[in-house]
Protein backbone atom coordinates (compact mmCIF):
# COMPACT_ATOMS: atom_id res chain seq x y z
CA UNK A 1 0.00 0.00 0.00
CA UNK A 2 1.79 2.96 -1.28
CA UNK A 3 2.13 6.06 1.14
CA UNK A 4 0.47 3.83 3.98
CA UNK A 5 0.43 5.66 7.31
CA UNK A 6 -0.85 4.85 11.04
CA UNK A 7 -4.18 6.47 10.76
CA UNK A 8 -5.42 4.44 7.82
CA UNK A 9 -3.28 1.34 9.11
CA UNK A 10 -5.67 1.37 12.31
CA UNK A 11 -8.59 1.62 9.59
CA UNK A 12 -7.24 -1.34 8.01
CA UNK A 13 -7.99 -3.39 10.97
CA UNK A 14 -11.57 -3.01 10.25
CA UNK A 15 -11.33 -5.45 7.24
CA UNK A 16 -12.96 -8.83 7.12
CA UNK A 17 -10.54 -11.12 7.05
CA UNK A 18 -8.03 -9.01 8.32
CA UNK A 19 -5.36 -11.36 10.14
CA UNK A 20 -5.06 -12.88 6.59
CA UNK A 21 -3.44 -10.20 4.95
CA UNK A 22 0.08 -8.36 5.57
CA UNK A 23 0.52 -4.73 4.66
CA UNK A 24 3.53 -3.04 3.83
CA UNK A 25 4.12 0.04 3.04
CA UNK A 26 5.72 1.66 -0.01
CA UNK A 27 6.91 4.92 0.06
CA UNK A 28 7.10 6.58 3.74
CA UNK A 29 3.42 8.84 4.05
CA UNK A 30 5.31 12.18 4.32
CA UNK A 31 7.34 11.45 1.04
CA UNK A 32 4.06 10.03 -1.21
CA UNK A 33 2.06 13.15 -0.05
CA UNK A 34 5.22 15.63 0.22
CA UNK A 35 5.20 18.99 -2.03
CA UNK A 36 8.80 18.51 -2.91
CA UNK A 37 8.60 14.92 -4.08
CA UNK A 38 6.57 14.74 -7.04
CA UNK A 39 9.69 13.52 -9.59
CA UNK A 40 7.37 11.00 -11.11
CA UNK A 41 10.15 9.26 -12.72
CA UNK A 42 12.19 8.96 -9.70
CA UNK A 43 9.26 7.19 -7.15
CA UNK A 44 8.65 4.39 -10.27
CA UNK A 45 12.02 3.55 -10.20
CA UNK A 46 12.48 3.52 -6.33
CA UNK A 47 8.56 1.32 -6.15
CA UNK A 48 10.14 -0.68 -8.74
CA UNK A 49 13.21 -1.73 -6.99
CA UNK A 50 11.14 -2.25 -4.05
CA UNK A 51 9.04 -4.56 -5.09
CA UNK A 52 11.64 -6.57 -7.23
CA UNK A 53 13.62 -7.15 -4.11
CA UNK A 54 10.58 -7.74 -1.65
CA UNK A 55 11.17 -11.05 -0.29
CA UNK A 56 7.81 -12.52 -0.55
CA UNK A 57 5.07 -12.48 -3.11
CA UNK A 58 3.58 -9.22 -4.51
CA UNK A 59 -0.24 -9.94 -4.34
CA UNK A 60 -1.64 -6.24 -4.46
CA UNK A 61 -0.34 -2.53 -5.50
CA UNK A 62 -2.79 -0.16 -4.02
CA UNK A 63 -3.63 3.13 -2.43
CA UNK A 64 -5.87 5.63 -0.98
CA UNK A 65 -4.25 8.54 -2.03
CA UNK A 66 -4.67 10.67 -4.32
CA UNK A 67 -2.54 12.81 -6.66
CA UNK A 68 -0.33 11.49 -7.76
CA UNK A 69 -0.12 8.23 -6.24
CA UNK A 70 -3.69 7.08 -7.72
CA UNK A 71 -2.01 8.08 -11.29
CA UNK A 72 1.32 5.36 -10.41
CA UNK A 73 -0.69 2.00 -9.74
CA UNK A 74 -2.21 1.35 -12.83
CA UNK A 75 1.39 1.69 -14.58
CA UNK A 76 2.87 -0.33 -11.87
CA UNK A 77 0.50 -3.41 -11.45
CA UNK A 78 0.56 -4.56 -15.45
CA UNK A 79 4.89 -4.44 -14.59
CA UNK A 80 3.70 -7.41 -12.07
CA UNK A 81 0.83 -9.53 -13.52
CA UNK A 82 -1.58 -7.38 -11.41
CA UNK A 83 -5.53 -6.66 -12.29
CA UNK A 84 -5.93 -2.90 -12.74
CA UNK A 85 -7.80 -0.46 -14.75
CA UNK A 86 -6.78 1.20 -17.98
CA UNK A 87 -4.40 4.35 -17.44
CA UNK A 88 -6.65 5.81 -19.64
CA UNK A 89 -9.62 5.70 -17.61
CA UNK A 90 -8.17 6.73 -14.92
CA UNK A 91 -7.05 10.31 -17.06
CA UNK A 92 -10.43 10.65 -18.29
CA UNK A 93 -11.47 11.47 -14.53
CA UNK A 94 -8.64 13.24 -13.19
CA UNK A 95 -8.37 15.47 -16.35
CA UNK A 96 -10.78 18.08 -15.71
CA UNK A 97 -10.89 18.92 -19.11
CA UNK A 98 -11.28 15.73 -21.10
CA UNK A 99 -13.48 14.85 -18.10
CA UNK A 100 -15.93 17.12 -19.31
CA UNK A 101 -15.56 16.79 -22.45
CA UNK A 102 -16.28 13.12 -22.22
CA UNK A 103 -19.07 13.47 -19.71
CA UNK A 104 -20.93 15.97 -21.59
CA UNK A 105 -21.14 13.22 -24.61
CA UNK A 106 -23.69 11.16 -22.19
CA UNK A 107 -24.93 13.05 -19.33
CA UNK A 108 -24.92 16.28 -20.92
CA UNK A 109 -27.90 18.14 -18.60
CA UNK A 110 -26.06 17.75 -15.55
CA UNK A 111 -22.42 18.92 -16.66
CA UNK A 112 -21.80 22.99 -16.02
CA UNK A 113 -20.66 24.86 -19.01
CA UNK A 114 -17.26 25.60 -19.18
CA UNK A 115 -14.37 26.41 -21.51
CA UNK A 116 -9.99 25.78 -21.35
CA UNK A 117 -8.50 28.94 -20.22
CA UNK A 118 -4.34 29.15 -20.78
CA UNK A 119 -2.55 31.37 -17.57
CA UNK A 120 0.52 31.47 -19.95
CA UNK A 121 -0.96 33.19 -23.03
CA UNK A 122 -1.23 36.59 -24.06
CA UNK A 123 -4.66 36.96 -23.44
CA UNK A 124 -5.75 34.17 -21.17
CA UNK A 125 -9.38 35.77 -20.62
CA UNK A 126 -10.17 35.71 -24.34
CA UNK A 127 -11.18 32.11 -24.62
CA UNK A 128 -13.06 32.71 -21.33
CA UNK A 129 -17.01 32.37 -22.31
CA UNK A 130 -18.41 32.54 -19.24
CA UNK A 131 -19.82 35.30 -17.89
CA UNK A 132 -19.12 36.52 -13.79
CA UNK A 133 -18.70 34.61 -11.50
CA UNK A 134 -17.40 31.57 -12.40
CA UNK A 135 -15.06 28.58 -10.76
CA UNK A 136 -11.42 28.74 -11.93
CA UNK A 137 -9.55 25.59 -11.29
CA UNK A 138 -6.29 23.95 -12.35
CA UNK A 139 -6.66 20.81 -15.20
CA UNK A 140 -4.90 18.84 -11.99
CA UNK A 141 -5.40 19.59 -8.88
CA UNK A 142 -5.86 18.05 -5.18
CA UNK A 143 -8.09 19.38 -2.42
CA UNK A 144 -9.17 22.33 -4.31
CA UNK A 145 -5.79 23.86 -4.16
CA UNK A 146 -5.51 26.39 -6.71
CA UNK A 147 -9.18 27.10 -6.61
CA UNK A 148 -11.27 30.23 -7.00
CA UNK A 149 -14.44 31.63 -7.38
CA UNK A 150 -13.90 34.11 -9.81
CA UNK A 151 -16.53 37.66 -9.85
CA UNK A 152 -14.52 40.00 -11.50
CA UNK A 153 -11.33 40.80 -14.26
CA UNK A 154 -9.31 42.48 -11.65
CA UNK A 155 -9.63 39.01 -9.41
CA UNK A 156 -9.23 36.88 -13.12
CA UNK A 157 -6.06 39.02 -13.49
CA UNK A 158 -4.65 38.48 -10.40
CA UNK A 159 -5.38 34.78 -9.93
CA UNK A 160 -3.16 34.30 -13.24
CA UNK A 161 -0.70 35.57 -11.53
CA UNK A 162 -0.79 33.11 -9.21
CA UNK A 163 -1.43 29.74 -11.25
CA UNK A 164 1.55 31.03 -13.31
CA UNK A 165 3.50 30.97 -9.71
CA UNK A 166 2.37 27.64 -8.76
CA UNK A 167 0.58 25.73 -11.14
CA UNK A 168 3.72 23.50 -12.69
CA UNK A 169 3.62 22.05 -8.89
CA UNK A 170 1.43 19.39 -10.32
CA UNK A 171 0.94 20.50 -14.09
CA UNK A 172 4.56 19.34 -14.69
CA UNK A 173 4.28 15.30 -13.01
CA UNK A 174 0.82 15.03 -14.27
CA UNK A 175 2.47 15.77 -17.78
CA UNK A 176 4.82 13.48 -17.48
CA UNK A 177 2.31 10.60 -16.66
CA UNK A 178 0.19 12.19 -19.39
CA UNK A 179 2.52 11.30 -22.07
CA UNK A 180 2.38 7.55 -21.32
CA UNK A 181 -0.94 6.88 -23.01
CA UNK A 182 -2.59 7.64 -25.93
CA UNK A 183 -5.40 10.73 -26.17
CA UNK A 184 -6.83 12.99 -28.88
CA UNK A 185 -4.65 15.78 -29.76
CA UNK A 186 -7.46 18.27 -28.64
CA UNK A 187 -6.88 17.15 -25.85
CA UNK A 188 -2.80 16.29 -25.43
CA UNK A 189 -2.90 20.28 -25.87
CA UNK A 190 -4.47 21.48 -22.93
CA UNK A 191 -2.04 19.89 -20.34
CA UNK A 192 -2.10 20.13 -16.81
CA UNK A 193 -0.29 23.95 -17.46
CA UNK A 194 -3.97 24.61 -18.41
CA UNK A 195 -6.65 25.85 -16.25
CA UNK A 196 -10.71 24.62 -16.73
CA UNK A 197 -13.21 27.63 -15.97
CA UNK A 198 -17.07 26.44 -15.51
CA UNK A 199 -19.95 28.57 -14.33
CA UNK A 200 -21.30 28.17 -10.62
CA UNK A 201 -23.43 25.09 -9.79
CA UNK A 202 -24.64 24.61 -6.68
CA UNK A 203 -27.72 22.85 -4.70
CA UNK A 204 -27.33 20.31 -1.77
CA UNK A 205 -24.05 18.60 -2.34
CA UNK A 206 -23.04 14.71 -1.89
CA UNK A 207 -20.23 12.11 -2.82
CA UNK A 208 -21.20 8.76 -3.94
CA UNK A 209 -18.55 6.14 -2.80
CA UNK A 210 -18.46 3.53 -4.50
CA UNK A 211 -16.73 0.53 -7.35
CA UNK A 212 -17.14 -1.03 -10.48
CA UNK A 213 -16.64 -4.55 -11.00
CA UNK A 214 -16.84 -6.45 -14.35
CA UNK A 215 -18.86 -3.59 -15.52
CA UNK A 216 -21.53 -3.34 -13.00
CA UNK A 217 -21.37 0.22 -10.42
CA UNK A 218 -21.82 -0.69 -6.82
CA UNK A 219 -22.50 2.03 -4.25
CA UNK A 220 -21.49 1.65 -1.03
CA UNK A 221 -22.64 4.70 0.76
CA UNK A 222 -23.68 8.39 -0.13
CA UNK A 223 -22.30 11.33 2.31
CA UNK A 224 -23.57 14.71 2.16
CA UNK A 225 -20.61 17.52 1.99
CA UNK A 226 -21.88 20.75 4.04
CA UNK A 227 -19.85 24.02 3.50
CA UNK A 228 -19.27 27.51 5.27
CA UNK A 229 -21.09 30.15 4.56
CA UNK A 230 -18.08 30.86 1.93
CA UNK A 231 -19.30 28.25 -0.44
CA UNK A 232 -15.94 27.28 -0.56
CA UNK A 233 -14.70 25.14 2.68
CA UNK A 234 -15.88 22.15 4.31
CA UNK A 235 -17.39 22.10 7.21
CA UNK A 236 -18.28 18.37 7.96
CA UNK A 237 -19.55 15.77 5.67
CA UNK A 238 -22.56 13.31 7.83
CA UNK A 239 -23.27 9.93 6.36
CA UNK A 240 -25.60 8.68 5.57
CA UNK A 241 -27.10 10.83 3.19
CA UNK A 242 -30.49 12.53 4.02
CA UNK A 243 -30.94 13.28 0.24
CA UNK A 244 -34.06 11.33 -1.59
CA UNK A 245 -33.76 7.78 -2.33
CA UNK A 246 -35.09 9.20 -5.80
CA UNK A 247 -32.10 11.12 -6.29
CA UNK A 248 -29.20 9.20 -5.39
CA UNK A 249 -30.71 6.53 -7.45
CA UNK A 250 -30.49 8.95 -10.51
CA UNK A 251 -27.39 9.91 -9.55
CA UNK A 252 -26.08 5.97 -9.64
CA UNK A 253 -27.76 5.62 -13.01
CA UNK A 254 -25.36 8.58 -14.07
CA UNK A 255 -22.60 7.47 -12.51
CA UNK A 256 -22.96 3.86 -14.13
CA UNK A 257 -23.11 6.09 -17.48
CA UNK A 258 -20.32 8.07 -17.45
CA UNK A 259 -17.77 5.10 -16.08
CA UNK A 260 -18.94 2.92 -18.59
CA UNK A 261 -18.42 5.47 -21.44
CA UNK A 262 -15.17 6.05 -19.86
CA UNK A 263 -13.95 1.97 -19.87
CA UNK A 264 -13.41 2.68 -16.10
CA UNK A 265 -13.71 -0.96 -14.53
CA UNK A 266 -12.72 -3.18 -11.43
CA UNK A 267 -11.56 -0.03 -8.86
CA UNK A 268 -12.91 2.27 -6.68
CA UNK A 269 -13.67 5.53 -7.01
CA UNK A 270 -16.28 9.18 -5.42
CA UNK A 271 -18.20 11.44 -7.37
CA UNK A 272 -19.50 14.37 -6.39
CA UNK A 273 -23.08 15.44 -7.82
CA UNK A 274 -25.13 18.35 -6.57
CA UNK A 275 -28.59 18.38 -6.22
CA UNK A 276 -30.60 21.63 -6.45
CA UNK A 277 -33.61 20.66 -4.73
CA UNK A 278 -36.19 23.85 -6.03
CA UNK A 279 -35.54 23.12 -9.18
CA UNK A 280 -34.93 19.01 -8.85
CA UNK A 281 -31.71 19.47 -11.09
CA UNK A 282 -28.48 16.99 -10.43
CA UNK A 283 -25.41 18.47 -11.22
CA UNK A 284 -22.30 15.98 -11.71
CA UNK A 285 -18.98 17.91 -9.75
CA UNK A 286 -16.45 15.70 -10.22
CA UNK A 287 -14.66 12.20 -9.80
CA UNK A 288 -11.94 10.85 -8.07
CA UNK A 289 -10.38 7.89 -8.98
CA UNK A 290 -9.96 6.10 -5.14
CA UNK A 291 -11.87 5.47 -2.04
CA UNK A 292 -11.35 8.75 0.49
CA UNK A 293 -9.74 8.14 3.48
CA UNK A 294 -11.89 11.15 4.74
CA UNK A 295 -15.08 8.60 4.69
CA UNK A 296 -12.95 5.31 5.91
CA UNK A 297 -13.86 5.99 9.84
CA UNK A 298 -17.64 6.87 8.69
CA UNK A 299 -18.32 3.60 7.35
CA UNK A 300 -16.13 1.75 9.89
CA UNK A 301 -18.47 3.36 12.66
CA UNK A 302 -21.89 3.02 10.53
CA UNK A 303 -21.32 -0.23 8.14
CA UNK A 304 -18.69 -1.76 10.82
CA UNK A 305 -15.73 -2.17 7.88
CA UNK A 306 -13.83 0.57 6.60
CA UNK A 307 -14.08 1.71 3.19
CA UNK A 308 -10.13 0.24 3.26
CA UNK A 309 -11.80 -3.23 2.27
CA UNK A 310 -13.04 -2.25 -1.50
CA UNK A 311 -9.59 -0.77 -2.18
CA UNK A 312 -8.06 -4.45 -1.28
CA UNK A 313 -10.07 -6.89 -2.34
CA UNK A 314 -10.70 -4.63 -5.76
CA UNK A 315 -6.62 -5.01 -6.04
CA UNK A 316 -7.08 -8.67 -5.33
CA UNK A 317 -9.88 -9.12 -8.41
CA UNK A 318 -12.45 -10.14 -5.71
CA UNK A 319 -16.18 -8.74 -5.43
CA UNK A 320 -15.52 -6.41 -1.97
CA UNK A 321 -19.29 -7.62 -0.79
CA UNK A 322 -19.49 -4.08 1.54
CA UNK A 323 -21.44 -4.33 4.62
CA UNK A 324 -24.74 -2.61 5.41
CA UNK A 325 -25.28 -1.15 8.66
CA UNK A 326 -23.24 -3.46 10.73
CA UNK A 327 -21.77 -0.83 12.64
CA UNK A 328 -21.96 0.56 15.76
CA UNK A 329 -23.49 3.90 15.25
CA UNK A 330 -26.79 4.80 12.92
CA UNK A 331 -24.77 7.72 11.45
CA UNK A 332 -21.74 9.41 11.57
CA UNK A 333 -19.90 12.76 10.51
CA UNK A 334 -16.44 14.20 9.73
CA UNK A 335 -15.90 17.67 11.22
CA UNK A 336 -12.78 20.05 9.47
CA UNK A 337 -11.61 22.54 12.49
CA UNK A 338 -10.54 25.13 10.56
CA UNK A 339 -8.25 28.67 10.86
CA UNK A 340 -9.37 31.77 8.33
CA UNK A 341 -6.13 33.52 8.96
CA UNK A 342 -2.52 33.09 8.70
CA UNK A 343 -0.96 32.09 12.14
CA UNK A 344 2.08 30.45 13.60
CA UNK A 345 0.80 27.44 15.45
CA UNK A 346 2.41 27.84 19.14
CA UNK A 347 0.40 25.06 20.60
CA UNK A 348 -1.64 21.96 20.11
CA UNK A 349 -3.46 19.13 21.94
CA UNK A 350 -1.49 16.62 23.60
CA UNK A 351 -1.51 13.42 22.88
CA UNK A 352 -2.54 12.89 26.37
CA UNK A 353 -5.55 15.80 25.74
CA UNK A 354 -6.43 13.49 22.88
CA UNK A 355 -6.68 10.22 24.60
CA UNK A 356 -9.09 11.84 27.34
CA UNK A 357 -11.04 12.89 25.12
CA UNK A 358 -11.78 9.91 23.13
CA UNK A 359 -11.97 8.04 26.13
CA UNK A 360 -14.76 10.47 27.91
CA UNK A 361 -16.50 10.90 24.60
CA UNK A 362 -17.58 7.72 23.42
CA UNK A 363 -17.58 7.58 19.24
CA UNK A 364 -14.88 10.75 18.88
CA UNK A 365 -12.13 10.05 16.71
CA UNK A 366 -9.27 13.24 16.65
CA UNK A 367 -6.57 13.35 14.16
CA UNK A 368 -4.65 16.82 14.27
CA UNK A 369 -2.97 18.27 10.94
CA UNK A 370 -0.71 20.71 12.02
CA UNK A 371 2.68 21.09 14.63
CA UNK A 372 3.82 23.33 16.88
CA UNK A 373 5.91 25.63 14.87
CA UNK A 374 4.23 25.67 11.82
CA UNK A 375 3.33 28.74 9.91
CA UNK A 376 -0.06 27.95 8.47
CA UNK A 377 0.49 29.63 5.04
CA UNK A 378 3.44 27.00 4.82
CA UNK A 379 0.26 23.89 4.34
CA UNK A 380 -0.14 22.42 1.23
CA UNK A 381 -3.22 21.07 -0.42
CA UNK A 382 -5.80 23.72 1.47
CA UNK A 383 -8.52 25.08 0.08
CA UNK A 384 -7.53 28.90 -0.67
CA UNK A 385 -9.25 30.39 2.25
CA UNK A 386 -8.58 28.06 5.08
CA UNK A 387 -6.47 26.03 7.53
CA UNK A 388 -7.33 22.70 8.56
CA UNK A 389 -6.44 22.13 11.80
CA UNK A 390 -7.98 19.12 12.45
CA UNK A 391 -10.34 16.42 11.38
CA UNK A 392 -12.44 15.48 14.27
CA UNK A 393 -14.68 12.10 13.34
CA UNK A 394 -18.07 11.47 15.45
CA UNK A 395 -20.75 8.84 15.78
CA UNK A 396 -23.61 8.88 17.39
CA UNK A 397 -27.39 7.30 17.07
CA UNK A 398 -28.76 10.78 16.00
CA UNK A 399 -27.44 13.78 14.71
CA UNK A 400 -28.56 15.95 17.65
CA UNK A 401 -25.97 13.90 19.47
CA UNK A 402 -23.28 13.89 16.95
CA UNK A 403 -23.79 18.02 17.71
CA UNK A 404 -23.41 18.03 21.49
CA UNK A 405 -20.68 15.59 20.89
CA UNK A 406 -18.84 18.22 18.81
CA UNK A 407 -19.37 21.25 20.60
CA UNK A 408 -18.39 19.31 23.43
CA UNK A 409 -14.61 17.77 21.86
CA UNK A 410 -14.33 21.52 20.48
CA UNK A 411 -14.46 22.84 24.32
CA UNK A 412 -11.86 20.34 25.15
CA UNK A 413 -9.32 21.17 21.98
CA UNK A 414 -6.05 23.68 22.81
CA UNK A 415 -4.81 25.24 20.33
CA UNK A 416 -2.92 28.42 20.49
CA UNK A 417 -1.70 30.74 17.86
CA UNK A 418 1.20 33.38 17.43
CA UNK A 419 -0.32 35.94 14.69
CA UNK A 420 1.01 36.92 11.45
CA UNK A 421 1.80 40.63 11.31
CA UNK A 422 0.68 41.21 7.84
CA UNK A 423 -2.21 38.62 6.99
CA UNK A 424 -2.90 37.47 3.71
CA UNK A 425 -6.93 38.27 2.71
CA UNK A 426 -8.81 35.35 1.68
CA UNK A 427 -8.17 33.87 -1.89
CA UNK A 428 -4.66 34.79 -1.64
CA UNK A 429 -3.42 32.60 0.75
CA UNK A 430 -1.50 30.23 -1.66
CA UNK A 431 0.44 33.62 -2.83
CA UNK A 432 3.22 32.27 -0.61
CA UNK A 433 4.81 28.77 -1.71
CA UNK A 434 3.13 26.48 0.30
CA UNK A 435 6.13 23.16 0.19
CA UNK A 436 4.75 21.70 3.26
CA UNK A 437 2.02 19.67 3.92
CA UNK A 438 2.09 20.39 7.33
CA UNK A 439 0.69 16.98 8.67
CA UNK A 440 1.09 14.90 11.67
CA UNK A 441 -0.76 11.13 12.84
Amino acid sequence: MIGLNKFNHEKLKSLRNFDNYRFYGLIPPEEAEDADYYDIEAMLKDLRNKLNTFNGTVDSICTYIDFPISLMTPILRPEFGLPTPTLESILKCQHKYWSRVEQQKVVPDAIPRFCKVNPFADDPFATVDIPFPFWLKPIKSVGSYLGFRITNRKEFDRVMSVMRQHIGRMADPFNYIMNRTEMPDEIREVDGRWCIAEELIGGRQCTLEGYMYHGKIHIHGVVDSIRHSNRSSFSHYDYPSRLPKSVQKRMTEMTQQVLTHFGYDNHPFNIEFFWNKSTDKIWLLEINTRISQSHSDLFEKVDGTSNHQITVELSLNNDPKFPYRKGEYKCASKFFLRKWEDAIVKRIPTPDEIAAIQHDIPGVLVDVKVHKGLRLNDMFEQDSYSYELAWIFIGAQNHNEIMRKYKETLGRLRFEFDSITKSLPPGQMIESPQSQTGTTT
